[in-house]
This record gives structure tokens, C-alpha cells and sequence, in this order.
């Protein structure tokens, strides 16, 4: 089978496609036949050694992955040959990737994709969609009525939180990177959207939110810390999940005398329960029509290290040339 692999870590052009031997099927697996993967920021840091797993030889790259099952296990009660399901958390801690014809899959990470959804819009949810359920819902206790700042309203993880948010009731005001970005994340529901290019953030919230939002999302790998602060209600609460290396500023007399919380979390190191509950809102708000994929790029199997360049420069320099999810098309 035609599978995107590595043979050892460094830059993109240590990506080859080629021929692999198709996986078998385990007494708890599913045989996925792969119609469509996308690429995660995670996926550039594990092919370039940044984040350092034990990785199997050859190593198939990606996280997420859609297609229709062929061969499902003895002990599999989910699902059945022919069902359409989008996996995630693949290619992680050591295990194998989803950039093939084929793949093997847990039917614990497998979810059914709603018959009004396309392989190309599960799988470009997948990952950045459960972040984001996470984050609002697990950490966050996102409310209706309450107001959502999303710092990067267009990228992959900020378009999920937009949109979201706005499904759970929600007022979102969002940021974004230039006047075409903007539009993309108005027409998502956002009732504010900042071109941090041309106006201040904070000039911003002194007319449209005066007393503060309740959630601060953060995107980018240099969180502001004091403008968060500062734009946060009392009690109001910040998501990081970005910025492995960042070493910011913190201030923290304002943040406790405002009772505010902060949290970090990583979506992969979530259970199958937890990440379950995330897929049956991610696929009831798709078949709703108000979660839609927010693709940016497709590219076949064949030019892989080009979509890897252009998600890590994306990911490293904050570019504009990136806004949204990359798709990798395997059939």
C-alpha cells in the first residue's frame, strides 16, 4: 500500500511515499480504508524530532484520518465493514500514523462521520475539533451567555473555538491576521472580529466589551499574559495550548486579584470516554451545519513535504500565508 513515512527524524525532506505492508487487523482494531488525513502542527514537531517518541521504523506520519472501515476485529461491537468513521490521537506516544491506504485503528478512537459530512470535512475536525471541545467544555465550562475571546479566529484550533463556542450560546470576538481572514471568521458567527494588523486589541474591547470576557483563548506560541489579564472579567478564565518554549511574563498580582484561573492541557492525552463525549457534539454540530471545516490547502500523498513546509513555516512564524487546515488526499 502507498503510505507517507520517515525513517528517521529531521527536516521535510526526510518524508518519503512509497510502499508499506498493509497492517493487520488486531482483536479490538478496525482495517480503515484512508480516504483523507490533514496535518497538525504536532505532526511537523514528531517529524523533526522536536518532540522526541520512540518512534516504530518505518514511521507513518499523521494524527487524523476518515475513510470507510474493510476489515473490522473479533472482539469490535462499534462498528461494522462499510461505516464511515474519522479517528484521531494516532502517530502519538510511539504508535503509528495515518498517512496510508490503509491503517489499523482502535475502535476506541474511531467515531461514525454523519452521512451530510464529506471524508475531506471529518478529517480536517478531527484533532483540532476535540482541542477545542476540550478546552471550552473539559477546562473552560464554557456557559451560554457568556463571551469568548479567540485569539486566531482563522486557524485551524481558532476556527473550532469560534464556532463552538457560538453553538453553545455564546458572544464571540475574535482575532485575525488580515482583512480576508477577518471576513472568513465573521461569516463563522463572530460578533467582533480584530485585524490585529490595524487596530489595537485592547482600544477594541474598551467600546465592545468594557467589563471583560470570561474565556481568553490563546493561540499563538508567545501568549500575552498582560493583555489577557487585563481583558479578563472577574473570574474569568485562560486556555493555553500552544508555546512550548515560551517563556513569558506573568502578572500575577492582577490575575489573583481578579480570581482568575489559567489552563493548559494537551488534547492527545485525553481518554477514549473523554474524547468520545467531544465527538458526538463535533458530529451533531457538522450534521447541523454549524460546525463546518475550515480547509485552507489539499494536497495528494505524492507532495506531503510540501504541505509539512508550509504548515511549519505557518506554525513557527505566525505567517499569514496559513489560514486553516491543510488536507492530505489519499484517494
Amino acid at each position: 500500500m502507498k503510505a507517507a513515512y520517515i525513517l528517521q527524524t529531521g527536516d521535510c525532506d526526510v518524508i518519503q511515499v512509497g510502499e508499506l505492508a498493509e497492517p493487520n487487523c488486531g482483536p479490538d482494531e478496525v482495517i480503515l480504508r484512508v480516504h483523507a488525513t490533514s496535518i497538525n502542527p504536532i505532526d511537523t514537531y514528531i517529524r523533526s524530532g522536536l518532540v522526541a517518541f520512540e518512534l516504530p521504523q518505518p514511521y507513518r506520519l499523521g494524527c487524523d484520518a476518515s475513510g470507510t472501515i474493510e476489515q473490522v476485529g473479533d472482539n469490535v461491537t462499534r462498528f461494522k465493514i462499510g461505516d464511515r468513521v474519522w479517528c484521531t490521537n494516532q502517530g502519538l506516544l510511539g504508535a503509528q500514523g495515518t498517512t496510508a491506504e490503509k491503517i489499523n485503528v482502535s475502535q476506541d478512537w474511531c467515531f461514525s462521520i454523519p452521512d451530510q459530512c464529506s471524508f475531506e470535512d471529518a478529517a480536517a475536525n478531527a484533532l483540532v475539533g476535540v482541542t477545542a471541545h476540550l478546552g471550552l467544555f473539559r477546562e473552560a465550562k464554557l456557559c451560554a451567555g457568556e463571551t469568548v475571546l479567540v485569539i486566531g479566529g482563522s486557524g485551524g484550533v481558532g476556527s473550532m473555538v469560534v464556532q463552538m463556542a457560538i453553538a453553545a450560546g455564546a458572544k464571540v470576538i475574535a482575532t485575525a491576521g488580515s482583512d480576508e481572514k477577518c471576513e472568513r471568521v465573521k461569516t463563522m458567527g463572530a460578533e467582533v472580529v480584530i485585524n490585529y494588523q490595524k487596530e489595537s486589541i485592547a482600544d477594541v474591547f474598551q467600546k465592545e466589551a468594557p467589563e471583560g470576557v470570561n474565556l481568553f483563548w490563546e493561540t499563538r506560541r508567545e501568549p500575552d499574559f498582560d493583555l489577557a489579564v487585563q481583558l479578563l472579567a472577574w473570574k474569568g478564565r485562560m486556555i493555553v495550548m500552544a508555546g512550548r518554549d515560551a517563556r513569558p511574563v506573568f502578572p500575577v498580582g492582577p490575575f489573583y486579584v481578579k480570581e482568575c484561573t489559567l489552563s493548559g492541557f494537551v488534547m492527545f492525552k485525553a481518554t477514549p470516554d473523554e474524547m468520545r463525549i467531544c465527538a458526538e457534539d463535533i458530529n451533531r454540530w457538522m450534521a447541523e451545519g454549524k460546525l463546518k471545516a475550515n480547509i485552507a490547502e489539499r494536497f495528494p500523498i505524492e507532495r506531503i513535504a510540501e504541505a509539512h513546509r508550509l504548515q511549519e513555516n505557518a506554525t513557527l512564524t505566525q505567517s499569514a500565508d496559513l489560514g486553516g487546515k491543510i488536507i492530505i488526499q489519499i484517494q
